[in-house]
């Protein structure tokens, strides 16, 4: 028999698409911290040139923007983070198209986990229509593609932000006591 143990909160990430980061900037990123905490880390703009995939809804040239949050994020709230920045998404679209595409999820010492709408294969469910997307693993010393992972994702100039944000999150982890002392998002 296995003993269920509450696991470790994760690092909250996110990825902001969008071809008018200017435009929005100033009024989003408070809005996150509402809901994620302070940003601790953001990426330069990574040219999002891999598909086009969002180019007739976001225009182009469409850059990420790669964030992290200091406050630690409960695994389980992953799927209430995901319906939160869905808000933000319709609130802020115009006639029907959003201006940024918001892609929540957590980065822990073993993986980097996403959250979307959308079942698939290697998806398990969450709760609210919210799936967990396995995107990528942390072996050997270095981030691994899976079969399913998004290009981009693949790609080193994401890969070595992840590896930051890794390495924040397990300093953070030097400095846990215990889960109870943890200042977790609650959403």
């Amino acid at each position: 028999m296995s003993i269920p143990i509450l696991p470790l909160p994760g690092r909250a990430f996110l990825s902001v698409l969008s071809a008018r980061h200017d435009e929005f900037r100033p009024m989003l990123r408070p809005r996150l911290e509402e809901i994620l905490g302070s940003i601790d880390y953001e990426s330069q703009p990574i040219p999002f040139n891999r598909t086009s995939y969002y180019d007739s809804e976001l225009g182009t040239p469409i850059s990420r923007h790669i964030l992290s949050f200091e406050r630690p994020l409960p695994l389980d709230g992953l799927a209430e983070v995901k319906l939160a920045t869905n808000r933000l998404e319709a609130e802020w679209a115009l006639d029907g198209r959003r201006l940024f595409n918001l892609d929540p999820g957590y980065v822990t010492q073993e993986r980097l986990v996403l959250a979307t709408g959308k079942n698939f294969t290697h998806r398990v469910y969450l709760s609210h229509g919210i799936w967990a997307d396995l995107t990528l693993i942390f072996q050997g010393g270095d981030w691994r593609d899976l079969p399913w992972t998004f290009p981009d994702y693949a790609a080193p100039a994401v890969k070595t932000h992840l590896t930051r944000i890794r390495e924040m999150y397990r300093d953070s982890l030097k400095h846990l006591t215990s889960l109870e002392d943890t200042p977790c998002l609650k959403v």
